[in-house]
């Protein structure tokens, strides 16, 4: 079964996204005009199907009430029986009302994690202090409760946290965790690339931590196949096949390239040997398909 592993899904009617209505802001990953329109189901799967998947996991994407999205995200899941989707959701595991945003959430059959973002990218971090997470304690009972509770955590940050990162998470070994976008390596110099790579390893080297071929378009907007091969390599060598997963991250990453373009990419830059496991079955594993 063939899975794309992230992703998103918005009804403007029926959740609200301040970030993603905010006018004439661009982002680190690109004018975000294209995509502040609905962007549903079908238009979603019509793309998908065409390159061969038949389910995806849901991300949660910065929604104002983040259990409304959820229980928007389960209807939309309900409705189509036939393609089959799972979600991760966001809860602060911070908050002093956690165990029962987590509660109201377990709810909902899809939820099979969650995902509070650690890091988007080095300007906007320092805006938001979301790096703070790592320097919270509480953040740490919420990732041993999430293993408790049979729920996974999507992580995304940049590579300058990793090291400190695998310090907080070998706190809470039981707990799954897949590595969002390969971990944001936003310098694409040789140099950058280098030291991502060297990053990685202090997270790669953590059993339970999976890692995600996808969001790469987001910090390099002219792209090629060979501009990504060698994070895709690093990655592949790194944590091998059985912990490495596809997801489009679209449509963020549709401001940079069409679904068929990005499945074609990652399809030459992987052995045939990969495939089944990066396209679906690492994903059906971990998210419990």
């Amino acid at each position: 079964m063939r899975i794309d592993a992230h992703h998103h899904l918005w009804d403007l009617n029926a959740v609200h996204y301040p970030w993603l209505m905010a006018k004439d802001e661009p982002r680190f990953f690109g004018d975000p005009a294209p995509i502040q329109r609905d962007y549903l189901i079908d238009e979603f799967t019509a793309d998908a199907k065409a390159q061969g998947f038949e389910g995806s996991v849901h991300i949660q994407v910065g929604a104002a009430d983040p259990l409304a999205e959820a229980r928007w995200v389960q209807g939309v899941a309900d409705a189509n029986p036939a393609w089959k989707m799972a979600q991760v959701a966001f809860c602060d595991l911070t908050a002093p009302d956690a165990e029962q945003q987590l509660d109201a959430l377990q709810n909902l059959p899809t939820v099979r994690g969650v995902r509070q973002i650690v890091g988007r990218a080095p300007g906007e971090d320092a805006q938001t202090g979301t790096n703070h997470l790592l320097d919270n304690p509480v953040f740490v009972q919420g990732l041993r409760s999430l293993a408790k509770r049979n729920l996974s955590f999507d992580l995304q940050l940049l590579p300058e946290l990793m090291e400190k990162t695998a310090k907080v998470l070998r706190q809470a070994p039981d707990t799954k965790v897949a590595l969002c976008h390969a971990g944001s390596p936003h310098d694409r110099s040789s140099k950058g690339i280098s030291q991502w790579s060297t990053s990685l390893t202090y997270l790669s080297d953590l059993p339970n931590v999976y890692c995600k071929l996808s969001g790469l378009g987001m910090f390099e907007h002219d792209w090629t196949p060979k501009s990504i091969e060698p994070i895709v390599q690093t990655v592949r060598d790194q944590f091998s096949p059985e912990r490495l997963m596809f997801g489009s991250n679209f449509p963020v990453d549709s401001l940079t390239s069409s679904y068929a373009k990005l499945c074609d990419a990652y399809r030459d830059c992987l052995d045939g040997f990969a495939h089944n496991a990066v396209f679906g079955g690492t994903a059906a594993k971990f998210y419990r398909f």
